[in-house]
């Protein structure tokens, strides 16, 4: 049995909490934050006996195995890696960390540790993009050529989520100064991952546009200035070869979560469309490339990120998708924000 603790009560961490409780073999002993009300809360909800309101006498503690490490963006890189000089295993929310150097610091320090290491890129739990890659791989579409990606929110122009303006998980997400990095940060790695791992070839090249849109008076609200980005826009080439589009905004009206791939060879083409359906893909190939017909292919189902967590601390060894994997889309989305600081191509 994986004994886990979940570190941070916030607004994954119930996603987490489910999960785990989900997977065979995993138990979820403890959870920890700073704020004791929500921690209390949290206890309470997912019936947890345990909880520490500082990770240091948690691991005091240490009843635990495993830790979902669900704390905000700029918080992952410093209790990462105290809990891997503590030999604990990781699984940590996306992004690894704010930037490029912390990444590769955690990979390289729970690499050299021998502890597992993933990262929650929630998306490949789709059955979709998994067939997808396998079928750009064996070379069903011929050699890719182009490759378009989007991810599409729009909870800056509708209630379907809630109301963002009077509420603390939304409007964090709208300002640098409470560690965001807009929608490049929040769900670019989402959609690059996405874009690449779908594509089955890496990003090598870039070029980058993001816009911060006026949403309020004096562009704030109460503690918050909204000053993250709010779209992004990014052209790429792949190690391949090929051209690729990658875009993603919360200003998307009419789509409240919706991640959508195309790829397109020189003898088919693939699409993906997660809003649609997470478990089926299209395909054009052969005889239907004259007419335009699309066939849909039945994908089935994976192992999610949290039941392959299990398998791989059971295991003893790290599965995808890794710190290491998670480090290099850090290295794309650096090289977005100073194309757009710079207004240059970035050769990665």
């Amino acid at each position: 049995m994986v004994r886990l603790l979940i570190l941070g009560t916030g607004f994954m961490a119930g996603s987490h909490a489910d999960a785990f409780a989900a997977v065979d073999d995993c138990e979820v002993v403890a959870a920890a934050d700073i704020d004791p009300a929500a921690l209390a809360a949290f206890q309470q909800k997912y019936g947890i006996e345990r909880g520490f309101d500082d990770l240091e006498a948690a691991l005091a503690w240490g009843g635990f195995d495993a830790v979902a490490n669900v704390t905000p963006d700029p918080v992952h890189h410093p209790t990462t890696l105290r809990l891997i000089a503590a030999g604990v295993h990781v699984f940590c929310e996306k992004p690894l960390a704010v930037n490029a150097a912390d990444a590769a610091e955690m990979s390289q320090a729970i690499e050299a540790a021998g502890l597992v290491g993933m990262v929650n890129l929630t998306y490949r739990n789709a059955s979709a993009i998994q067939k997808a890659r396998a079928l750009v791989a064996e070379g069903r579409i011929g050699a890719v050529r182009h490759v378009e990606a989007s991810y599409l929110q729009s909870w800056l122009t509708a209630n379907y989520w809630g109301d963002w303006r009077t509420t603390d998980t939304f409007l964090w997400r709208l300002s640098e100064a409470h560690g965001s990095k807009g929608v490049l940060g929040d769900v670019g790695i989402h959609i690059v991952d996405f874009a690449s791992f779908g594509a089955d070839s890496e990003i090598v090249a870039l070029s980058c546009t993001l816009k911060t849109f006026a949403k309020a008076e004096g562009d704030r609200i109460g503690d918050y200035l909204l000053d993250a980005n709010d779209s992004a826009t990014i052209t790429v080439a792949f190690e391949n070869g090929a051209l690729g589009v990658i875009h993603a905004t919360r200003f998307a009206s009419g789509y409240a979560n919706r991640l959508a791939l195309q790829v397109f060879g020189t003898a088919g083409a693939i699409r993906v469309d997660l809003d649609r359906n997470p478990r089926e893909l299209e395909i054009c190939e052969g005889p239907d490339l004259d007419t335009q017909r699309w066939r849909t292919i039945e994908c089935g189902q994976v192992a999610t990120n949290y039941a392959r967590f299990v398998a791989a601390v059971k295991g003893g060894a790290t599965m995808e998708p890794s710190f290491r994997r998670a480090a290099e889309l850090q290295v794309v989305l650096d090289g977005c924000f100073e194309s757009d600081r710079t207004g240059r191509r970035i050769t990665l």
